[in-house]
C-alpha cells in the first residue's frame, strides 16, 4: 500500500503515516523465508537424507547435540513446511459382530457365500474377482471378474443368481465396504436375506470360501499369465465347469459338488398347469 500510495507522488513520510507503518518497517524489507531459515533447512535435509524414517523430535534432538541450539517451534514450522512430518499411526476401529459359527448346512440354498480375491495382469494392472459358492455342496455358483466391483455390481451379480437359483435364506461375507454399503443392506433387506458378516480379522468365520479361494488361487490365477479380463473370464468359465462336475472333493467324500448335491434352477421346475 506504501508502494502504490508512493507511486501516486506522495511522501514516504506521509504513505506511512495514512498506511500506519513506521518508516523504520518500511525501510527494513522482510526477509524471504527460505533465506532466513536456510541454515535449519540445510541441517534437517542433511539429517534426514541420512535417517529417512526419523521424525521431528529425534531431528531436533540431534541438531541439538550437534550444538544447533535453535528454537524448537523455529525447527518445527521449517521441517512442517519442507513436508518431512511422518504420517501418525492412528489404529484401525474394527466393527463389533458377533462370532458366525461354521454350520454345516444340509440343503441346497440355504446359505451362500462370498468374497474377493486380487491379481494382476501382464501389464501390472490390478483386477478382482467376486467368488461366490453354496456352502452346502461348495458349488461355485459365479465367479465375476473386473477391474472394480462396487456395491452396484455386487448387487447385480446376486440379483442375477437369484434369477436362476432362487433366494437364499442367508449370505455369509466379510466387512468389505462393498458388503457394508446401505445399497447391498437395503437390497438384501428388499429380498428378506439375513447377512451373517463375520468378525473382522476372523477368516476362519468363512472357511468355506476362503478353502475354495485358494483352491481357484493356485489352479487359475498362478497357474496362468493373463492379457486381459476377458482371457481370465474364458479361462475361469472352462475352470467352473471342471470343479463342480468333475473335480473330487475330500470333504464331500471324493465326489464332485454338482453329484454330491444336485440343485435345481427355476428356469428346471415345470409347474402343473393352474385350474380354471
Amino acid at each position: 500500500m506504501v508502494e502504490q500510495l508512493v507511486q501516486a507522488k506522495l511522501s514516504i513520510t506521509r504513505a506511512c503515516q495514512i498506511a500506519g507503518l513506521s518508516r523504520a518497517a518500511y525501510y527494513k524489507r522482510p526477509t524471504p523465508a527460505s533465506e532466513r531459515d536456510a541454515p535449519v533447512i540445510d541441517a534437517l535435509n542433511a539429517i534426514v537424507t541420512r535417517h529417512g524414517r526419523w521424525g521431528f523430535w529425534k531431528c531436533f534432538t540431534r541438531l541439538r547435540l550437534d550444538g544447533r541450539c535453535w528454537n524448537k517451534k523455529r525447527v518445527h514450522r521449517v521441517y512442517c513446511d519442507m513436508g518431512l512430518n511422518l504420517p501418525r499411526r492412528s489404529k484401525k476401529r474394527l466393527l463389533e459382530r458377533p462370532r458366525q459359527p461354521l454350520d454345516l448346512v444340509t440343503e441346497p440354498n440355504r446359505c451362500w457365500a462370498l468374497d474377493f480375491m486380487h491379481d494382476a495382469l501382464y501389464c501390472g494392472r490390478r483386477f478382482r474377482t467376486l467368488n461366490v459358492i453354496d456352502e452346502a455342496n461348495r458349488e461355485c455358483l459365479t465367479i465375476e471378474v473386473g477391474m472394480s466391483i462396487p456395491s452396484a455390481r455386487l448387487i447385480r451379480v446376486l440379483s442375477r443368481l437369484i434369477d436362476c437359483y432362487g433366494p437364499p435364506d442367508a449370505i455369509c461375507l466379510d466387512n468389505g465396504p462393498e458388503m457394508i454399503s446401505d445399497a447391498f443392506t437395503e437390497w438384501a433387506a428388499a429380498k428378506r436375506i439375513s447377512i451373517r458378516y463375520i468378525q473382522p480379522g476372523k477368516p476362519n468365520q468363512n472357511a468355506f470360501i476362503e478353502r475354495f479361494n485358494r483352491t481357484y488361487r493356485t489352479e487359475v490365477l498362478d497357474a496362468h499369465l493373463f492379457a486381459n479380463l476377458e482371457q481370465i473370464q474364458a479361462i475361469t468359465e472352462r475352470w467352473l465347469v471342471d470343479y463342480n462336475k468333475y473335480h473330487p472333493h475330500e470333504s464331500l467324500g471324493g465326489l464332485p459338488p454338482a453329484r454330491f448335491m444336485p440343485r435345481l434352477t427355476l428356469a428346471s421346475i415345470v409347474y402343473p398347469p393352474m385350474s380354471t
